[in-house]
């Protein structure tokens, strides 16, 4: 097995706006990088609802985390960074309804502001299957 980094990249998801991947892979850990609610042909939703931002953002990583070969069941950790706390229980809904069963440990950071006047990023951890 190569133990070197692996880097992670789809379609299906926006491409690195910046020096960075979207996601890597070491041995059967995966580092997703912090996602926004942009679309895959580069839409920009800032002017969306948070549902809609939210939404669209736990997509990006659960599309990340599929072209890597894995579910949300492998997620371990999740950190969410929302612009305003009366956001959270708004979050909470959505996040639980687009993973069902699975629960990664989680952290919701609120924050003032967000790049492009966003008002979530979402990165994640998760262990996936060995690779043969």
């Amino acid at each position: 097995m190569d133990s070197k980094p692996q880097t992670i990249l789809t379609e299906n998801a926006p491409a690195p706006a910046g020096h960075y991947s979207q996601a890597i892979r070491s041995g059967n850990s995966l580092y997703i990088s912090g996602q926004l609610p942009t679309k895959a042909d580069k839409a920009l939703l800032a002017d969306t609802s948070f549902e809609i931002q939210a939404r669209q953002t736990i997509a990006n990583v659960l599309t990340i985390l599929k072209a890597a070969g894995g579910t949300p069941h492998d997620l371990c950790r999740v950190a969410a960074y929302i612009v305003g706390v009366h956001n959270w229980p708004e979050f909470n809904r959505v996040y639980s309804e687009m993973l069902g069963d699975a629960r990664p440990a989680r952290t919701v950071i609120p924050v003032p502001e967000l790049h492009y006047g966003y008002l979530v990023e979402i990165d994640a951890i998760a262990t996936l299957p060995m690779q043969q």
